[in-house]
């Protein structure tokens, strides 16, 4: 909604014409300012917004043609309508009006009913421009608002899935993220031919943490595990948490699967039976447990993911009945 007056700009050099053009203008809803000179006409534009100026032809130093002229040259004021006030009327005096910028002509003497038809329109052009603005700038802080909430809502999705696919305390992609994250893993096979290598690793010794200390300490151990098991393997391999002390690795794109998987394997088990300072409440805690891994290569262990997995877990449970903190290949 429009809630200021638009204001009309009288330019005229002599005072009695301005009082007269006051008068008649008392008769619209608008403001009328004045001025006296073709200079302060320019001035008064460069401070305020004027829905018309009624510009007088004859003025000494800048007639009306320079002024318009001028006022054309601006971005800010090259869009005002400009009306010339001329005792002279001729059709030659009208083209270079056109020409300088102006959109009509009124003769003098002034007739009162032609002047406040004309001036209308204009305030009526003015004030449905105003509001055309003010309707697209409500639009664009609305679609600027909506994309805010739409960017938020995004986040919160995204939060939304990778809470749903990611463990809670270790931020680890939990079981569901880890079976698809095998079975692309597989997929790629068909394409690369390389070995898809699967290590089922259980905590030794997190039980009686667990109870000594407290599933604070356990938690605690639990991220410090997820921390070292990031560290030992590639940006391309996927550690995952499968809940409670139970964590597994996918490793791809092994050229010398054996070879590699070995070094890494055994990388991992030495960097988790190293000693942990866990600080909880407080409170410094060392803790040493260690690890059984078992691993499956793909396809040689498995021809799909339920395969690999029953394959690479029975290789681990080999491992604990082995002793425990070691790694066993499957069968």
């Amino acid at each position: 909604m429009i809630t200021t007056r638009p204001k009309i700009l009288v330019v005229d050099d002599t005072l009695a014409n301005r009082v007269a053009m006051r008068r008649l203008l008392s008769k619209v809803d608008a403001e009328v300012a004045e001025a006296e000179s073709g200079n302060a006409a320019l001035a008064a534009c460069l401070d305020q917004d004027f829905a018309l100026i009624l510009l007088d032809v004859n003025m000494p130093e800048m007639d009306g043609f320079e002024v318009a002229a001028f006022l054309g040259e601006e971005a800010s004021t090259r869009d005002i309508p400009i009306i010339f006030v001329s005792a002279a009327y001729s059709d030659l005096q009208q083209l270079r009006g056109y020409g300088s910028g102006a959109v009509d002509y009124i003769a003098k003497p002034i007739n009162e009913v032609i002047l406040l038809s004309k001036v209308q329109v204009f305030l009526d052009l003015y004030r449905s421009r105003a509001q055309l603005k003010a309707a697209l700038d409500e639009l664009h802080e609305r679609n600027r608002e909506l994309e805010v909430q739409m960017a938020e809502r995004r986040r919160a999705e995204d939060a939304a899935r990778h809470q749903a696919s990611h463990d809670g305390l270790t931020g680890l992609p939990n079981r569901m993220l880890f079976i698809d994250r095998l079975g692309q893993a597989i997929e790629r096979h068909a394409r690369s031919r390389l070995p898809v290598a699967l290590a089922y690793v259980d905590i030794d010794e997190f039980k009686p943490v667990n109870d000594s200390h407290g599933h604070h300490v356990g938690d605690a151990l639990l991220v410090a595990i997820a921390q070292r098991m990031r560290e030992c393997v590639r940006a391309s391999d996927t550690v995952a948490r499968l809940g409670g002390d139970e964590f597994a690795v996918v490793m791809e794109d092994a050229a010398d699967s054996d070879a590699v998987v070995q070094r890494l394997v055994e990388t991992l088990c030495e960097r988790l039976r190293q000693p942990y300072l866990l600080e909880v409440d407080g409170q410094q805690f060392e803790v040493m447990v260690g690890a059984s891994v078992g691993i499956a290569l793909f396809p040689r262990h498995g021809t799909d993911c339920d395969a690999l997995i029953r394959s690479a877990d029975h290789a681990m449970y080999q491992a604990k009945r082995n002793g425990k903190r070691c790694w066993v290949l499957a069968e």
